[in-house]
């Protein structure tokens, strides 16, 4: 569903890459967790894949389609939530997803009966038609969520997604990105929640300095590492635990 081959990315005038030589493939069907400490790359990668920013060296590609050469195409096939909530806030929450509904060629059926299911797990049925500037954050979160999925993504991108949220939200949001996955798609997301990634995910990817350094089930990686906790693995993993035995 998505496959990067030695993706490198760099910043102007820095000669440090913030992504080096990073090759990943995703699968249908899964979850994957994209850890690491702050200025890993994680965000880098995510929006070079998204095709917000361009990069040096490499090949992305979403559901078989070239992110250069067939980025039109490449971006149908996914739907992205980013961390900044950037929303048309003059819009209400319906004129929103009717936007992004319209963008993405989707049928009045399709987005009717995809957001009124989603309105329901998320609970924002009575906030639906309310200005998005009266919006809470996890208010924000959630129709950027329904944004992103209303056209029903093979590929579905989230950014640090779990943030600021309440437990409820977030019980939510993880039984969305469940159930998007269980219908044969793919959902990626980045998280410093090490609990959440150990739970949710099917597959997680760990980053150091702009390279993957681990990548794995759950239960491999801690195997591997005597079974240790995700949380000790994490920290040996990201240098900042050097009496943990890697």
């Amino acid at each position: 569903m998505l496959k990067i081959q030695n993706l490198s990315k760099s910043y102007a005038k820095s000669q440090v890459f913030a992504v080096n030589d990073l090759s990943l493939e995703l699968k249908e069907g899964e979850i994957f967790g994209f850890l690491g400490p702050n200025g890993a790359g994680k965000t880098t990668t995510i929006k070079v894949l998204t095709g917000i920013l361009p990069f040096e060296v490499g090949e992305v590609s979403i559901a078989s389609y070239d992110i250069k050469k067939n980025a039109l195409e490449a971006k149908r096939n996914m739907g992205f939530v980013s961390d900044s909530h950037i929303l048309y806030d003059r819009l209400t929450g319906r004129e929103y997803v009717d936007f992004m509904a319209d963008v993405y060629g989707v049928s009045l059926g399709d987005r009717k009966e995809r957001a009124e299911k989603m309105l329901d797990i998320l609970s924002l049925k009575d906030a639906f038609d309310a200005s998005i500037k009266t919006y809470s954050h996890g208010m924000k979160q959630k129709i950027a969520v329904i944004g992103a999925l209303i056209h029903n993504p093979k590929l579905w991108v989230l950014d640090e997604p779990l943030t600021g949220l309440d437990p409820q939200s977030a019980f939510a949001l993880k039984e969305v990105m469940r159930q998007h996955a269980d219908k044969g798609n793919t959902v990626m997301f980045s998280t410093h929640i090490l609990e959440v990634a150990e739970k949710l995910c099917d597959r997680i990817g760990i980053i150091v300095k702009g390279k993957l350094v681990k990548i794995g089930c759950v239960a491999e990686i801690k195997q591997a590492f005597d079974d240790k906790s995700l949380e000790e693995i994490f920290l040996s993993v990201a240098g900042n635990a050097p009496t943990v035995d890697v």
